[in-house]
């Protein structure tokens, strides 16, 4: 998949028209769509293409549990378009292809979720990104057992997609999990025989499918603001598996540009993070949103030797030092 072409006035467009209807207009699904159904899907492919000949693979996995729908609310109604542009704007990724994943929770208590894992195809259309992003069943369940089902989209991503950036050039595609509850840890070979239809005959620890993945993309955990990020003790059972790749924001509204930003830095689009500010802010991006998307990947990049020297308008340390330092696990 990941053919089409990417037209930013007719995605912008598609989002405005959204943006004062409500969330169950928006995610009208009440059960899983066929197109989104794990079971029995061999690959997910993000290929090259005519149109797209250096494809980079970019998961966005969308916790859909009752906690956090906020994100794919605000993809849907205002930010998915600035994800795109402000890769293909700066230069970032010539052809960016975007899969969305979402997830529940498997192991909930009480009744069994109709809906743990969703996966899309990878696009590069906006129109067809948009298709996949508003199919999610927003089913809402979750909670009671400390833990979502992020596993099954690690295991999903590890063993389920083939992308040619890895395949072809042994560039790394990306996958972005968003969601405030600490990992399962296992992928439990029962979920994986209902959900998926893979007899794996053992669970498997999460830190070796989070190995497994991190083969092929960037992993990152984004925390959507700060008090989830100390909610059931979230943040830190991320850390120890991902180190600095674990993101804390301020706001769900900074999603997009956290990740496209976190993309630039990897990529050296920008040297330091010096360069990370002016850059929003030519991109007309307000004060307030740019320091805060700032402060969300200043941990980061220092980490990966590209902190520089901070702006004075935004010498502000990071809502938290945990993890600093720490060696990465990408």
């Amino acid at each position: 998949m990941g053919g089409g072409h990417y037209d930013r006035d007719a995605h912008e467009a598609l989002t405005t028209t959204r943006v004062h209807k409500p969330r169950e207009e928006v995610f009208a699904q009440r059960k899983m769509h066929p197109s989104l159904n794990p079971f029995g899907v061999a690959m997910r492919e993000s290929r090259d293409s005519d149109n797209h000949p250096n494809s980079r693979a970019i998961i966005l996995v969308m916790d859909q549990t009752g906690s956090m729908q906020d994100i794919p609310e605000n993809l849907a109604k205002k930010t998915l378009p600035k994800l795109m542009t402000t890769l293909i704007d700066e230069g970032t990724l010539a052809d960016p292809q975007v899969m969305f994943m979402a997830i529940g929770d498997a192991e909930a208590s009480g009744e069994r979720e109709e809906s743990p894992l969703q996966a899309g195809q990878f696009e590069s259309e906006g129109s067809l990104m948009d298709k996949d992003l508003t199919n999610i069943h927003l089913e809402g369940g979750g909670g009671g057992n400390e833990g979502e089902s992020y596993d099954l989209a690690l295991y999903f991503a590890a063993r389920h997609t083939s992308i040619d950036c890895f395949e072809k050039r042994g560039e790394k595609g990306y996958m972005f999990i968003t969601g405030d509850e600490p990992c399962f840890s296992r992928v439990s070979a029962k979920i994986v025989k209902r959900v998926i239809g893979d007899d794996i005959k053992r669970d498997i620890p999460i830190d070796d499918i989070i190995a497994e993945v991190s083969k092929r993309y960037h992993v990152f955990f984004l925390i959507p603001d700060l008090p989830r990020r100390q909610y059931a003790g979230c943040e830190a059972s991320w850390r120890k598996r991902l180190g600095d790749n674990v993101i804390g924001q301020e706001s769900p509204d900074d999603t997009s540009l956290v990740a496209a930003t976190l993309i630039g830095l990897t990529e050296g689009t920008y040297s330091d993070l010096s360069e990370v500010a002016p850059a929003l802010k030519k991109r007309g991006v307000n004060k307030d949103q740019a320091a805060r998307v700032y402060r969300a990947v200043a941990q980061y990049a220092a980490a990966i030797g590209r902190g520089g020297e901070r702006p004075a308008a935004e010498d502000k340390e990071p809502p938290t030092g945990q993890g600093k330092g720490r060696t990465r696990r990408l």
